[in-house]
């Protein structure tokens, strides 16, 4: 089944934002939680999917709402994702 261009794009650019959080360690909580996720037992791959849903949850909310981005909700949120038990 081929692939739709514009869902490529949208996951290229959630790649992109995790890329560069984890290239500038800003937040160091992005590494950090990605680091947890892969020694609980998730593949790479697995961990950034989960990192990307927050990415994603995060830009939704912020246009929804049409206010600033919120560092300390973003971080919270990465730091509750499930490790695999």
């Amino acid at each position: 089944m081929p692939v739709d261009p514009k869902i490529e794009r949208l996951h290229q650019a959630i790649n992109t934002v995790i890329e560069r959080q984890l290239a500038a360690n800003d937040p160091p909580e992005m590494r950090l939680t990605l680091e947890r996720l892969v020694k609980s037992g998730l593949a790479e791959t697995e961990a950034r999917t989960l990192i990307g849903h927050v990415v994603v949850k995060e830009v939704l909310q912020v246009l929804a709402a049409g206010k600033a981005f919120d560092q300390a909700r973003y971080i919270s949120r990465l730091q509750a994702l499930p490790a695999r038990s």
